[in-house]
């Protein structure tokens, strides 16, 4: 048998699902032993920080909501069993119900480097504040305060923001995570 030409394909999914649709589909590729014909599901995820409860919290955030990307060679009945899992609303295609189009490799790069590109930059987070910018105060004792950055330390990422409280100015040691750009 020659060698199988696998392609990525996008399957659109019903948005919130996607994880289902990934856990349903290498189930089912295991169950029927169509491992040779689909190498990997995937779904573009970026990190995201969130301050909640004066704690950051880092989450994945499908950044394509609604699509989970396949690298698989459409032969026999690997397109319908891909269609038959729950949740799949079909293939992206140029007709709608048409033959699945398979990406362009230059997409598919672009695609997989962002994932890799927030995976490395996640710990190369540089915020850009400056000195003498005003910020809002978003967490802790002083929220909603504003006042302006009187100092920067880049290592430990914490800020020095001089606020007016009742009329006196204080300086407060805030994290980046604590205080956002105004304006």
């Amino acid at each position: 048998m020659g060698e199988i030409v696998k392609k990525w394909y996008v399957v659109r999914a019903v948005s919130g699902k996607e994880k289902k649709v990934k856990e349903y589909l290498e189930l089912e590729i295991t169950r029927m032993k169509l491992n040779d014909y689909v190498n990997q599901v995937l779904i573009p995820t970026e990190k995201v920080f969130k301050i909640q409860n004066g704690k950051k919290v880092n989450k994945e955030k499908a950044f394509l909501p609604g699509y989970v990307l396949i690298e698989a060679a459409l032969v026999g009945e690997v397109s319908h069993v891909i269609k038959g899992i729950p949740n799949v609303i079909g293939f992206l295609g140029a007709v709608k119900g048409g033959e699945p189009v398979p990406m362009r490799l230059s997409e598919v790069n672009r695609i997989l480097g962002k994932v890799d590109e927030l995976a490395e930059n996640e710990e190369e987070q540089k915020i850009p504040f400056v000195i003498g910018e005003s910020v809002k105060v978003i967490d802790g004792p002083f929220n909603n305060f504003s006042g302006v950055i009187d100092e920067i330390n880049e290592d430990k990422k914490k800020l020095k923001v001089m606020v007016k409280i009742f009329g006196r100015k204080n300086l407060l040691e805030l994290s980046y995570m604590q205080v956002e750009k105004e304006g």
